[in-house]
């Protein structure tokens, strides 16, 4: 496997991709603001945000109904509900200024995959911007209540005998995700791939938006899923399935969405950019305050935002997690962090495994420069400079863009400085 890394852009990896570079190039030299102009103020007073209904979207449903876009010069901020991830791409690729959106919370790998336009109508690429991470842990796995005796849990090869026995009675095994090559896809075809059984071999996996998951499940269109919460929660609270685990015991403290806008609307107002971001991280430290989940799991299970009752959020906002096969924990550590730990800051090291795995799966060439690549896209230096502003404590701003090597449940490591070594130490992949 041929892979290239570098700390900044080489002239390989922009000829490799020369329409994306060249469109990112043009965006900052049409909009020179730098980082940040001298201004104080934020150079509009709104922006098009879209959103799923998942849990883990919280900090921009907060930031609106506590005000806080409004306390920091952005009251006419608009977060709108989308119906889906492809929905989403398709409305940042559209822009606000076309009826479209101009950032998301999204799944963490999807602005990769529209600034590279592997993804996009035409594979035109978008040029795109995270400026945060959202949140870390608490999606989950689960499975249908037919598969309750084999005691499937974190190990996945317990599904192995009655998936190869479904498919010898000629029916399909369906595995659904919410988005290729996004954060529940890698998140499942983990979780199968540990337990031996091969995600694009051994299992047909589907794409389902998150609200439909339970519905779908309940009729039996299919055997497992990959979803945020309260998906996996009301799914168990309406007795349709169970969970077999939560992502937090895949990978503890495992990134998950992030803020993603385009790049050219940072770029034009960069201000802005930082109020937005400053709005948001004190609604991330609202949500992680354990004595907010109630009036939390209240205002998201409204009829505008979720539509769901209350009851199928809190529960594991709060770390208590009934997983439906008889087993029910309380107090755990694998409730969503909003703040806590970093949970805000958007690590370069994290989004360099997501382009590992997208690597990995074939969705990304095996050549792609990642740390080039990832460069351009994470704009940390925007969260750093809200940070200041805000007078976020020295010990909770990163002293670098690395967490580190970090080590999964299987005890597979990886580096985020040799992506190439982890990558070579799996033994199920579609790449070669």
């Amino acid at each position: 496997m041929k892979m290239t890394f570098s700390n900044g852009i080489t002239r390989r990896s922009l000829l490799k991709t020369t329409a994306t570079a060249a469109m990112f190039t043009a965006i900052r030299t049409a909009f020179p603001s730098g980082a940040f102009a001298a201004t104080a103020g934020p150079e509009v007073t709104g922006v098009k945000l879209g959103f799923i209904a998942l849990t883990d979207a919280a900090p921009l449903i907060i930031a609106k109904e506590k005000g806080l876009f409004e306390k920091y010069g952005m009251p006419d901020v608009e977060v709108a509900k989308q119906a889906s991830w492809g929905a989403t791409r398709d409305n940042l690729a559209l822009g606000g200024e076309a009826n479209g959106i101009d950032g998301a919370h999204i799944l963490s790998p999807l602005p990769y995959l529209m600034h590279t336009g592997k993804v996009t109508q035409n594979n035109v690429p978008v040029p795109m911007a995270i400026l945060s991470r959202l949140n870390t842990d608490s999606q989950g796995i689960s499975v249908a209540m037919e598969y309750a005796d084999t005691g499937v849990q974190l190990d996945a090869s317990k599904l192995k005998a009655a998936f190869e026995k479904k498919k010898a009675e000629g029916k399909e095994v369906k595995a659904a995700m919410t988005f290729p090559g996004g954060t529940h896809d890698l998140w499942l075809r983990y979780w199968l791939a540990a337990g031996g059984i091969n995600p694009d071999k051994d299992v047909s996996t589907i794409v389902v938006p998150p609200p439909q998951m339970v519905a779908n499940m309940k009729v039996g269109n299919m055997d497992c899923f990959c979803v945020g919460e309260p998906w996996n929660e009301q799914l168990v609270n309406q007795g349709i399935g169970f969970t077999a685990t939560t992502t937090g015991e895949l990978w503890k403290g495992h990134p998950e969405k992030a803020l993603g806008i385009r790049a050219d609307w940072v770029e034009k107002n960069p201000n802005a950019a930082k109020a937005l971001m400053m709005a948001v991280m004190e609604a991330q430290m609202w949500c992680e305050s354990m004595d907010n989940k109630e009036e939390m799991a209240s205002i998201l299970g409204k009829r505008q935002w979720f539509n769901v009752p209350a009851k199928d959020v809190v529960g594991r906002l709060k770390g208590d997690i009934n997983y439906g096969n008889g087993r029910v924990v309380t107090g755990t550590d694998l409730y969503m962090k909003f703040w806590a730990n970093a949970a805000s800051y958007p690590y370069k090291s994290h989004d360099i495994w997501f382009m590992a795995e997208n690597i990995r799966w074939g969705k990304l060439a095996p050549d792609t420069d990642i740390k080039a690549l990832v460069d351009q896209v994470n704009r940390e230096d925007i969260w750093r400079a809200a940070a200041a502003e805000l007078g976020v404590a020295a010990a909770d701003i990163p002293a670098t863009t690395s967490r580190g090597k970090e080590t999964f449940f299987d005890g597979k490591v990886f580096d985020p400085e040799n992506p190439s070594a982890y990558l070579d130490s799996l033994s199920i992949k579609a790449a070669s």
